[in-house]
């Protein structure tokens, strides 16, 4: 599905001539393991169409979206990435631990946004721009150029942290599903038991949950995002 700035140019008008909007998706959500990431692309008016091939990163192969990060830097206004870790999650809630790597994110860009577009139907961001109006849009990321651009460049930070962290934990095949419920992934979880970097909290396959966590708190499913 192809994608475009047409929502996004529709709020910098509706907000003033001068706005920035800052287009806002997450990847990681549901993981079993590593840290959730929030990326953040900031246009304003006078940016232009988003480089060729923008699409949601769940559609983009990964080789295209190592190619396409590096063009989204040097298009948007501004950008960022900002995560979450495990134990931010299992400490905080998936949430919470969502609008903490949103701030990590906003906070390295140095700017605040007027608009915020966010895809998904729950808005998480408030409390984090509470300065801001925050728009959720469901499956913005199919849709709108910013927050396709913003998805990629999270998927292509994540992926790379998914991949460190496999050296350390080779059994659990990390290099290849990033964290997700794999076959390969469950079946060491299995036989091994969690690392320090799995989501303590949450219903873990085949893994009894620690005393005092809250399982079922998180998604039950894990999809891959």
């Amino acid at each position: 599905m192809s994608t475009h700035l047409r929502v996004e140019r529709s709020l910098l008008r509706a907000a003033s001539p001068h706005a920035l909007l800052a287009a806002i998706d997450e990847v990681g959500r549901g993981a079993l393991a590593g840290p959730v990431a929030v990326g953040v692309v900031i246009i304003d008016a006078r940016t232009p169409t988003a480089p060729a091939g923008t699409r949601d990163s769940k559609d983009c192969p990964a080789a295209e979206r190592e190619r396409l990060a590096p063009r989204i830097r040097a298009w948007a206004t501004y950008s960022s990435v900002g995560m979450a870790s495990s134990a931010e999650i299992d400490e905080f809630g998936i949430i919470r631990a969502l609008a903490l790597a949103a701030a990590r994110a906003l906070n390295a860009t140095g700017v605040r946004p007027d608009v915020v577009l966010l895809d998904g139907g729950h808005d998480w961001m408030s409390r984090t721009c509470p300065s801001s109006r925050v728009v959720a849009r469901v499956r913005a990321d199919t849709s709108c150029a910013a927050v396709a651009a913003a998805s990629i460049l999270a998927k292509v930070a994540r992926d790379a942290h998914m991949v460190d962290l496999a050296k350390d934990y080779p059994q659990f095949a990390w290099e290849s599903n990033k964290g997700y419920a794999a076959p390969e992934h469950l079946t060491s979880l299995a036989h091994l038991g969690p690392t320090p970097v799995h989501r303590l909290s949450w219903r873990l396959p085949g893994v009894t949950s620690p005393a005092g966590s809250s399982p079922g708190r998180n998604e039950a499913a894990y999809p891959q995002t």
